[in-house]
């Protein structure tokens, strides 16, 4: 029982240092090849975060666990509109930009309920998950396109930590290459092996404990690897510089649908069950169209708007188990 809770945390830690190095090597690479910073904040590094979610997915569907592959998504998705708002929420009120409004939320809706269509029949299967990533690259061409235009895309960059990772004048040095590419390939090597291990001992401990595949990924896998967004938030909320949260959480949730479960769903067709297709997705969507009116009122979240949504994440998560 012990090993599996050394494993499990084990493989938290290693996929989170895992899509650290990932991202880190990657955007350097995409520096020193002179591509825009703005292109590499909106595509690396958001799909870099979201890969940790990415090989956990691939991993359980591989293992024959689409309940965790499934869940995983729906869960996270979930865990960043409710918990990670929520509680980013009660410690610094969230002003709501009106491309929060116009674009983040009706894509994020627009993917969801895309998503509950397309299972209906008990499976995501190859084509529709092509379907999803020819959608995400349309999506990430908007994204490029809007912030051009938008000067606040620039501490977007700044947010994610991209202020340091600038072309360095060492550039051509064959030394710094090597290094940013090690980085990509140790990122890589670990998020592989920390999915593995994360996944094996999330299995070994609660299915020993007769927890369901389904509640692993909705609520184990979820919060693990939402465990970075959570941390992020809260040292953003402690600074007072919350006003990209909110654009940022709808963003990790649209490329929670469209790239993770697209790319999966391409590797191999992933089983829907029926209670997560009538139930999870039915409390994702749900959420998910809370959230609206919370951020057309005054443009902002307080603490009220925080209490709500940590109140409805916490019952929820209570279903599961009542």
């Amino acid at each position: 029982m012990w090993i599996n809770i050394l494993i499990l945390i084990l493989g938290l830690v290693v996929l989170i240092v895992g899509g650290e190095f990932l991202v880190r090597g990657a955007s350097r690479v995409a520096l020193r090849l002179k591509i825009s910073p703005l292109v590499v904040g909106l595509t690396i590094v958001a799909f870099g975060t979201s890969s940790p979610e990415l090989f956990i997915s691939i991993q359980s569907a591989l293992a024959g666990s689409p309940d965790m592959a499934m869940g995983n998504v729906i869960g996270s998705n979930i865990c960043n509109l409710a918990l990670v708002l929520g509680v980013t929420s009660l410690f610094s009120p969230i002003q709501v930009n009106s491309n929060s409004i116009k674009i983040d939320w009706p894509m994020a809706m627009g993917s969801s309920v895309l998503l509950f269509l397309l299972v209906a029949e008990g499976f995501l299967e190859r084509s529709e998950g092509v379907l999803f990533v020819v959608i995400l690259a349309g999506y990430v061409f908007l994204l490029i396109n809007r912030s051009r235009r938008d000067n606040k895309a620039m501490k977007a960059l700044e947010v994610d930590g991209l202020e340091d990772l600038k072309d360095e004048n060492a550039e051509g040095e064959w030394v710094n290459w090597a290094k940013d590419f090690g980085l990509v390939v140790i990122g890589c090597i670990g998020l592989y092996f920390g999915s593995d291990w994360f996944v094996g001992g999330a299995k070994d401990i609660f299915l020993g404990m007769g927890v369901s595949e389904r509640i692993i990924g909705i609520v184990v896998l979820a919060i693990g690897t939402s465990l970075p967004e959570l941390v992020t938030s809260i040292v953003a909320a402690m600074k007072k510089n919350t006003d990209l949260a909110i654009g940022n959480l709808m963003g990790s949730n649209i490329f929670n649908i469209l790239s993770i479960l697209g790319i999966t769903s391409i590797i191999k067709d992933i089983e829907v069950s029926n209670t997560i297709k009538e139930y999870d997705m039915l409390w994702m969507l749900g959420i998910t169209l809370v959230v609206l009116p919370m951020m057309v009122v005054n443009k902002r979240l307080g603490r009220v708007q925080g209490g709500i949504l940590l109140a409805i994440y916490f019952y929820y998560n209570y279903t599961l188990f009542a």
